[in-house]
């Protein structure tokens, strides 16, 4: 082959090379591929110890869109599960969330090892234009798939089912803080449990509060403008939620109880459809939950809801620190001296959660952070125990918000975690 055949051969590769590229790289345009419509999924995540299934329950719809419009096709942290869409035409993914739920959390449990349960999950994605195969995927401790099931989506079908705003149940909705549309901003709901039709000045109250509590603290405060909150004041028959250690079952709006799992201070609502029900017609992304109790306690799963005592002392810390687990993602860096939990956190197994480590893949972590002079004068380091354990598993600093309610701050490291959320909520970013 002769010189001038090879420098056009050569040429044409690197066409070729940079056309295949800039494919792999263009981005998802929300326009082109979705509406401006929410199709909320309902799967059902059912099984025990051995044995863990998804089903699908129901697809609806309801107007407006309050999640991203950027960085579509790729989610910042796996998880412990994934909901991809996926083109049918071609296969291109077109949208992915990641989350964690209350049943992977009861897998890991001795009750678990004796009976099945089921689970309500509910996810938002974006409504699209065309045909689409939705993937849902359970992912157990060590990273690896549990279970998944695959359907498709016709954005045609007559079957799914359109919600609207309720109406004539006593809800209110009043915003707190608004920062621009729902198009571009972070969307909070304030949701009320617990409290009587006679109770929503004091919700009101009580969600303003919560809402200062998450404002007031780094990163959430100098990027505040990114993020719009509304108060959700949903009725419920009786005043008060349930305590069982105490005897006490409420009739509240949503459900919850204390003693999840048989852990007293752990505060949730395993009727999560409901939730979402009650927030038909609110343009939201993010959930926290204030409950009308003082019993301390409270709750955070990735990507489904906070859960905070509204009546406790300790009321704004925990919001925060639980928020850290919803939105943030971030784990606790907290751990029990007197045993080793190695099934949450397995040490052979990197977590995916950005401020703890096995040092398994620290390189994917804080290590940057490590030998610079700004961050160690700030007292990043690489600490033995959390994740709930004393060996094994490290955490960023001495202490954090996410360690324990005393402290005042998030750690750095969970600062810059949350920086870069945020932004990879609001604008194109490379993760």
């Amino acid at each position: 082959m002769g010189k001038m055949k090879i420098a056009k051969y050569i040429a044409l590769v690197v066409v070729m090379m940079a056309s295949i590229v800039a494919g792999a790289q263009k981005r998802i345009a929300f326009d082109e591929a979705f509406v401006d419509t929410t199709l909320r999924v309902d799967y059902v995540f059912a099984g025990d110890a051995r044995e863990q299934r998804v089903y699908l329950d129901c697809l609806s719809s309801q107007p407006h869109w309050a999640g991203r419009r950027v960085n579509m096709e790729r989610a910042p942290y796996r998880g412990n599960g994934c909901v991809r869409m996926r083109r049918k035409s071609d296969g291109k993914v077109m949208y992915e969330h990641t989350y964690s739920s209350l049943f992977q959390e009861y897998i890991v449990t001795e009750e678990a090892q004796k009976v099945a349960r089921s689970f309500e999950n509910s996810f938002q994605l974006p409504m699209p234009r065309e045909i689409v195969e939705v993937e849902c995927i359970l992912y157990g401790n060590h990273g690896r798939e549990i279970a998944s099931i695959k359907h498709e989506v016709d954005p045609k079908d007559i079957l799914i089912r359109q919600r609207r705003a309720q109406e004539g149940n006593g809800r209110e909705v009043v915003v707190i803080k608004e920062s621009g549309t729902y198009r571009e901003k972070i969307d909070i709901a304030i949701v009320s449990e617990g409290y009587a039709k006679d109770e929503s000045g004091k919700f009101m109250d009580d969600a303003k509060r919560a809402a200062e509590a998450l404002m007031e603290h780094e990163p959430f405060k100098s990027m505040s403008d990114r993020f719009n909150i509304r108060a959700v004041f949903v009725p419920s028959a009786e005043s008060g939620v349930s305590i069982p250690k105490k005897g006490e079952w409420h009739d509240s709006a949503l459900g919850s109880h204390y003693s999840t799992f048989y852990s007293d201070r752990y505060l949730t609502t395993l009727n999560v459809n409901t939730v979402h029900d009650n927030l038909t017609g609110v343009e939201y992304e993010h959930i926290l939950i204030l409950a009308n109790t003082k019993e301390y306690g409270g709750g955070g799963i990735y990507n489904s809801y906070t859960m905070a005592s509204a009546g406790h002392k300790t009321m704004k810390p925990v919001v925060v620190h639980e928020m850290g687990h919803s939105f943030g993602g971030l784990a606790d860096e907290y751990y029990y001296e007197e045993e080793l939990d190695t099934l949450t956190y397995p040490t052979a197994v990197e977590p995916w959660e950005p401020n703890i480590t096995t040092k398994v893949e620290f390189e994917k972590k804080w290590k940057w952070m490590i030998g610079d002079e700004k961050w160690e004068k700030m007292g990043v380091g690489v600490y033995e125990g959390g994740g709930y354990t004393s060996k094994g598993v490290y955490r960023p600093a001495h202490n954090c918000r996410m360690r324990t309610n005393e402290n005042p701050d998030f750690c750095p490291v969970c600062q810059e975690a949350l920086k870069r959320l945020i932004r990879y909520y609001t604008e194109e970013v490379s993760w």
